[in-house]
């Protein structure tokens, strides 16, 4: 019980941070799609230095997880379904104003109409899983 308790507060934690940073904002979402500020690639650059940084320190000290187990990190095969993955995900967080994480924190800051994205994403992943056999990946 006490684990999570621990994980919601982190959470909420997260999720105000995301919040109050405004990078959930679909205003923010739109000028940097419009290019007209740099505010959001300066967070997207900032989070994937973090996260070079972090996958670098994990190869590097081999921790393990809660239960144990060895963080291991595989190389992702590249294929063209990448670019058209990445291109469908761009136009729906273009349109939304949302990626997947940051739904939850629109949803929680007020945001009631980040509702419907989240179930348009929940439909985009069951339709994925229907046609996942049929794709070439």
């Amino acid at each position: 019980m006490m684990q999570r308790l621990i994980i919601l507060t982190l959470g909420a934690i997260f999720g105000t941070t995301l919040v109050k940073s405004e990078v959930v904002s679909w205003f923010r979402i739109q000028q940097m799609f419009r290019f007209e500020e740099p505010y959001m690639y300066l967070v997207i650059g900032s989070a994937i230095a973090v996260g070079m940084v972090s996958v670098a320190l994990i190869k590097y000290f081999r921790p393990k997880t809660i239960t144990g187990e060895e963080i291991i990190i595989s190389e992702k095969p590249y294929h063209k379904g990448i670019i058209f993955g990445g291109i469908l995900f761009g136009m729906g967080w273009a349109i939304t104003g949302a990626c997947p994480g940051p739904i939850y924190a629109q949803i929680g800051s007020g945001a009631y109409i980040a509702i419907v994205t989240f179930f348009a994403a929940i439909g985009g992943v069951f339709l994925y899983g229907l046609v996942k056999p049929y794709l070439p990946n």
